[in-house]
C-alpha cells in the first residue's frame, strides 16, 4: 500500500505525501483532491481522472529525463569538471512548453541543442553532451532527431543498471549502446573520468529509477 513519506499514512501515490503533511509542507495553503490525489495547477489537469494520457506521459518523460541530466551534472561536477547548461530551455526557461505542436525549422533546431557543455580541467577541451534516459539501456542512430546536427557531440545514456556513453559520429558508424556493449562512460579516454565515482553514480540511478517505466 502506498504511504506517505513523512508520516507513514495512506497516500495515493509511492513516494508521496498525503494530504495533512502537503498542507504543512505549503504552509497550510489549501488543495483540491480528486480521488486522493493532490491537484496544483488545474489547468493541467482532467477532472475525470487527472492528467490526460497526453499530459501525463509528457510530464513524467520530462521528469526522468531531468533526474538522468541531474545525476550527470552532479558525476562531472564532482570530478571538477566545467559544466555549462546548454539547451534552450535553461536559456530561456520555459520555451519547451512554449514549443509543444509547434513544427518550424527553427522549433526543431532548438530541440535539437544539446544538453550541456562540459570541460576537462586537465586538458580544458569542451564536449557537447546529449543526456538520454533509457530503461531498456539501447541507443541507435534511429533514435536521433534526423539530421541531427550535433556530429560531435557526446550521448551519454543512463539505464536503470548503466551509464554508457557514444558518439553522434559512432551511431551514423552503425554502432550502438545495448544492455551487453561495452561502451560505459569510464572508458571514454576523452574525460578521462573516475571510475569508482561512476560507479556510485549508477547507484544513484538504480535508486532514483527504481520502479520506473
Amino acid at each position: 500500500m502506498p504511504e506517505c513519506i513523512v508520516c507513514g499514512e495512506y497516500t495515493k501515490f509511492n513516494g508521496g505525501h498525503c494530504y495533512d503533511c502537503y498542507k504543512k509542507e505549503n504552509n497550510g495553503k489549501e488543495v483540491k483532491l480528486k480521488d486522493n490525489a493532490i491537484i496544483e495547477d488545474a489547468d493541467d489537469f482532467n477532472f475525470d481522472g487527472g492528467l490526460d494520457d497526453k499530459q501525463w506521459n509528457y510530464r513524467y518523460n520530462m521528469i526522468k529525463g531531468r533526474i538522468a541530466e541531474t545525476l550527470i551534472q552532479e558525476l562531472f561536477l564532482s570530478l571538477g569538471f566545467n559544466v555549462f547548461r546548454y539547451g534552450m530551455e535553461n536559456t530561456i526557461p520555459g520555451i519547451m512548453e512554449l514549443l509543444k505542436g509547434v513544427k518550424s525549422d527553427v522549433a526543431t533546431e532548438i530541440r535539437r541543442m544539446p544538453d550541456f557543455v562540459v570541460q576537462n580541467p586537465n586538458t580544458n577541451e569542451v564536449f557537447f553532451v546529449e543526456v538520454k534516459f533509457r530503461k531498456s539501456g539501447m541507443f541507435a542512430l534511429k533514435d536521433l532527431p534526423k539530421d541531427y546536427p550535433y556530429r560531435n557531440a557526446y550521448i551519454i545514456l543512463v539505464s536503470k543498471k548503466h551509464i554508457r556513453c557514444i558518439t553522434v559520429d559512432e551511431l551514423e558508424e552503425g554502432k550502438e549502446i545495448t544492455p551487453t556493449s561495452k561502451n560505459y562512460l569510464g572508458s571514454r579516454k576523452e574525460f578521462e573520468l573516475n571510475k569508482q565515482v561512476i560507479i556510485d553514480f549508477c547507484n544513484f540511478a538504480v535508486k532514483f529509477f527504481e520502479g520506473v517505466e
